[in-house]
């Protein structure tokens, strides 16, 4: 399978651009707060508006939800969806053991046939570009439909809290939220406690191209925000102009990294080429064997409490 097939829609969301795809991420949400977020006595719906500012009619308990690439939310929530994200037969694989194993794919670009046959009662878009050019009509003729995101580049806090009050899950929203930053908390301390504070990078390397995370976005806000590791000054000079959140990063500019640690997502796997040339066996932190990799079906190219917790986790393993 090719992986720029697989991994088509992830680039999008991550905003790169490589070869002929075009990347972009995630924006943010909000949910109206008038007197329609809360059902009176058994009503059977409640309104609420949506980030482009539809007025939107959503059951008061969603049954059969349709929430392509929100997917770490709707987990984290105890919500099993009808159909989850694809992307070329590739789904999100670190999500599986949970509420997702067995429920039936969907291309991420929601095709309204397909999105007819599993007869959803809520679908929930992304962002706001999934429903340009009359797409949100569409949508909306099949079940009441509830942008997320307005723009790119989303806080996924505010994210999974505006997803949790859609599906009338606020309060489980909230508590998955205060889960998560007590064990970003805890983690944060214990790695402070270092003798030196460590520095580390987060790299994708795909189709022998090599990718390095901004410093506020995806995993590099879990590494430099949430964990408080020292960020690189490669890191910090790329992010400074980034408009992406992975960015492309050349094996001789790598050889400037200064980071301790290196956590690397191989999509290439066996055919990694690159990681066999003598410039990359050079970079400080690989010369030390200090690289952790991970293939791209853990949750290092994705966003989420979920997803977060476990990155948290590789760096306490790898960062003793």
């Amino acid at each position: 399978m090719s992986y720029n097939l697989k991994l088509k829609k992830i680039f999008q969301i991550c905003g790169i651009v490589f070869l002929s795809v075009a990347l972009a991420a995630c924006g943010n949400s909000q949910v109206g707060n008038g007197d329609g977020n809360k059902p009176a006595g058994g009503a059977k719906t409640r309104t609420v508006t949506d980030a482009v500012g539809h007025q939107v009619k959503v059951p008061a308990h969603p049954k059969r939800v349709i929430a392509t690439y929100l997917e770490d939310h709707l987990v984290a929530l105890g919500v099993k969806p009808v159909a989850q994200w694809s992307v070329s037969n590739g789904i999100q694989e670190y999500l599986q053991d949970d509420l997702l194993k067995g429920v039936p794919a969907i291309s991420y670009d929601l095709p309204y046939e397909q999105v007819q046959k599993f007869k959803p009662d809520l679908i929930l878009i992304d962002d706001a570009s999934m429903v340009e050019g009359g797409k949100y009509e569409q949508y909306s003729k099949i079940a009441p439909t509830f942008v997320v995101s307005k723009k790119q580049n989303s806080d996924w806090r505010k994210e999974l809290l505006t997803v949790g009050k859609v599906l009338n899950k606020e309060a489980k929203a909230k508590q998955v939220l205060a889960d998560y930053e007590k064990t970003a908390k805890k983690a944060k301390a214990q790695l402070a406690k270092k003798e030196n504070a460590p520095s580390a990078a987060a790299i994708w390397l795909v189709n022998n191209k090599f990718f390095i995370v901004s410093k506020n976005v995806s995993s590099g806000d879990v590494l430099y925000n949430d964990l408080g590791l020292k960020v690189p000054a490669v890191v910090n000079k790329i992010s400074a102009k980034a408009t992406s959140n992975w960015n492309a990063i050349s094996l001789e500019k790598l050889t400037e990294l200064d980071a301790d640690y290196i956590f690397l997502i191989n999509s290439d796997k066996t055919r990694a080429t690159e990681l066999d040339n003598a410039l990359w066996k050079s970079i400080p932190a690989v010369k030390k064997h200090h690289v952790a990799e991970f293939s791209a079906d853990t949750g290092w190219l994705y966003s989420g409490a979920i997803a977060n917790r476990e990155m948290i986790q590789d760096v306490l393993k790898t960062i003793k």
